[in-house]
């Protein structure tokens, strides 16, 4: 019997390679909402598309930002759009999303962030006031992460194009010392921590919309994580033979995708005990309300770490330290075997398969 069910699960994990092996293509002929949710078809839509058609050595790694040198620094670049609905939100809105959110991608490069850029796509028709309201919040937003907004862009269409304001930021930030962060970087034997309770955005933004007759006390996570960035660098060191081996804001898709990504990049398993992912109970409860699992629910202000084994309790004092990760929680191991998946070892004592999202259950969440 015990020869016979790992022949099988060595069949289930063969295919599911083969999988993974083929040649990106998207079936689809034409976008649905699905390619925007950061899981499966996203990646399709990057690899099959934008990858083929752009591919260049500082685009092929498909971390959150592109790092370069440039008169003898080394800089890190990203860019973002958000197009949240709605636009206010408890905890947040689209501008401090806007700012926090490239902050964050240039964070966990392991870049210091600099300067921003933001253009605007507003609808004709759209309240000055609400304008104001968004510009004075991403004003907030940006000197809370230290950062400057240094240029822009302004655009308007006509009434019932757009969706009130769409906002796009990119920024650079400045890489110092040795820091060589990424999602090929993983090694058996490395832990995987959270930097608090999961899931808290997409179940905001969800139930913001009013769409659904459930009530709970949730508010989005927005925030900055530079500062918990140097905070965890400063206590066990990053790349060049340092403790992190990769950062990730775990933003669409949630903690299961950043997971397989960096599963699939580094060629190792990453088991995970469901026990030990932080969900606070009102998110716990509207996720289950929902059908939905907390996994893949987005953050905007929770990262994924993956450091050496041996720094791992340094890596979650240090990142208890910070106010931003007082929650945060040793979630799981990276082990050499099965390679490329995510296992998520569960509370009634059974092993399953975490794969990258299918669908879009939580639209239009950033």
């Amino acid at each position: 019997m015990t020869e016979t069910r790992a022949t099988r699960e060595e069949q289930v994990l063969e295919r599911i390679d083969r999988a993974r092996q083929r040649k990106a293509r998207v079936r689809e002929e034409h976008i649905t909402m699905a390619h925007g949710a950061g899981g499966k078809a996203t990646q399709t839509l990057i690899e099959a598309v934008f990858l083929d058609a752009f591919r260049n050595p500082l685009l092929e790694p498909l971390e959150d930002g592109a790092v370069f040198g440039a008169g003898g620094a080394r800089l890190a670049f990203t860019t973002d759009s958000y197009v949240v609905s709605p636009l206010f939100f408890p905890g947040g809105d689209i501008g401090d999303l806007a700012v926090n959110g490239t902050v964050n991608d240039l964070a966990v490069c392991g870049a210091r962030p600099l300067y921003l850029s933001a253009g605007f796509v507003l609808e004709e028709g759209f309240p000055v006031e609400d304008l104001r309201r968004i510009s004075a919040s991403m004003a907030r937003a940006a000197a809370a992460a230290e950062v400057s907004i240094v240029t822009g862009d302004t655009k308007v269409v006509q009434r019932g194009k757009a969706d009130g304001c769409y906002i796009t930021t990119a920024g650079v930030g400045l890489l110092e010392g040795e820091v060589h962060f990424g999602v090929a970087h993983a090694r058996p034997g490395d832990a995987v921590l959270v930097s608090g309770p999961i899931g808290e955005h997409g179940v905001t933004i969800m139930l913001a919309r009013g769409e659904l007759d459930i009530e709970a006390d949730v508010t989005s996570d927005t925030a900055p994580l530079n500062g918990l960035v140097t905070v965890l660098r400063a206590a066990v060191g990053g790349g060049g033979g340092g403790g992190v081996r990769c950062l990730r804001d775990a933003t669409r898709g949630g903690v299961a995708t950043i997971l397989n990504e960096i599963a699939r990049a580094s060629g190792v398993a990453v088991v995970v005990e469901e026990d030990a992912v932080p969900v606070r109970p009102a998110v716990r409860g509207a996720c289950e309300l929902l059908g939905i699992d907390p996994l893949y629910v987005a953050c905007e202000g929770r990262m994924v770490a993956v450091v050496d084994g041996d720094a791992a309790g340094s890596a979650l004092a240090a990142l208890r330290s910070h106010p931003l990760g007082a929650g945060a929680a040793i979630v799981g191991r990276v082990q050499d075997d099965p390679p490329g998946l995510v296992l998520l070892k569960t509370a009634f004592g059974g092993t399953r398969i975490v794969d990258v999202l299918v669908g879009d259950p939580l639209p239009r969440i950033c």
